[in-house]
């Protein structure tokens, strides 16, 4: 049971700069052997949320999107799916149409992504669409102006807000690390989405640089486990913008795996919130196959 207040959240401990980058750069040396780095990108593939969320989207490019989430290449049915599929609401119906059939879910951003600047009762009228119209994920921002003010208890009561407004929809909270300055900051507002309600913690909205830096995700992880082993209660996590590699996303489940368990490399806990980055692993993917890279020209272009 989550605490109803932010007075419950327990203080955030400081954060070691150095000894983070020290265990970060560990775990980028670690070799893989050919056979769990084809495993691995396999489940790398069926761990990315495919994203279009630009102004200029079209029910057209939410169509083809919605295609390339079931299909990553035709002349390999047997690849995994993506997780999930992200749009803003006004797209969801047709997301919700198109991937009816599939197992891959609708995920939609709302509370006025990505800059969070709009009035509480207008972000709660966004969720409320977005899931209205068939979401199975919402994917929400917090209001970091309020944070960086010191106004913790404005930003818990709004994420429990949201989250009651998502009914039976997964709540996914995007701190925007890269507006947050210090992974102090990040450890904090880690610990207060968690305690509020959050089924996953986020990096970021991918509009703003950095973003989902191995320092970053290592912190956030940190905060998913301290709270693990208080209560046993399991909460995702989604490293989102900047990760466009096999090989990085491959170091950052290496650490996933170290930080929480195995238990948390699958779809249902942890994502990856990169479009591109689908492309890169299928590259290698046919590479480890075939011994070949093939041309990018061969992969779709989202």
């Amino acid at each position: 049971m989550k605490p109803i207040s932010f007075l419950n959240v327990p203080p955030s401990p400081s954060i070691d700069k150095v000894g983070v980058e020290e265990r970060v750069a560990r775990f980028q040396t670690r070799s893989i052997k050919d056979q769990s780095k084809m495993q691995g990108l396999k489940m790398v593939l069926n761990m990315i949320d495919l994203t279009t969320l630009e102004g200029k989207d079209t029910p057209g490019k939410v169509r083809q999107m919605c295609y390339k989430a079931q299909h990553l290449h035709d002349l390999h049915p047997g690849l995994p799916t993506v997780a999930a599929f992200c749009v803003y609401p006004s797209m969801v119906a047709i997301a919700k149409k198109e991937l009816k059939n599939s197992n891959v879910k609708i995920a939609s951003v709302s509370t006025a992504f990505p800059s969070g600047q709009a009035p509480k009762e207008v972000k709660l009228t966004d969720t409320k669409f977005a899931v209205d119209a068939g979401a199975d994920e919402i994917d929400m921002v917090i209001s970091r102006g309020k944070f960086l003010s010191g106004e913790y208890n404005y930003v818990f009561d709004e994420i429990a807000a949201i989250k009651e407004a998502c009914g039976k929809a997964r709540l996914k909270v995007i701190l925007e690390t890269g507006e947050l300055a210090t992974l102090d900051n990040v450890r904090r507002a880690s610990d207060i989405a968690i305690y509020a309600g959050a089924d996953f913690i986020k990096t970021s909205t991918g509009k703003i640089q950095p973003a989902a830096t191995m320092q970053v995700t290592y912190t956030m992880l940190m905060a998913i486990r301290d709270y693990f082993d208080e209560t046993g209660i399991m909460v995702g996590m989604k490293p989102a913008g900047g990760i466009s590699t096999s090989k990085l996303a491959l170091h950052n489940l290496v650490m996933v795996k170290e930080i929480l368990g195995d238990p948390w490399l699958n779809n249902e806990w942890f994502r990856f919130g990169a479009s591109s980055l689908a492309n890169d692993v299928l590259m290698q993917i046919l590479k480890t196959e075939t011994g070949v890279y093939q041309s990018s020209d061969y992969f779709t272009i989202d």
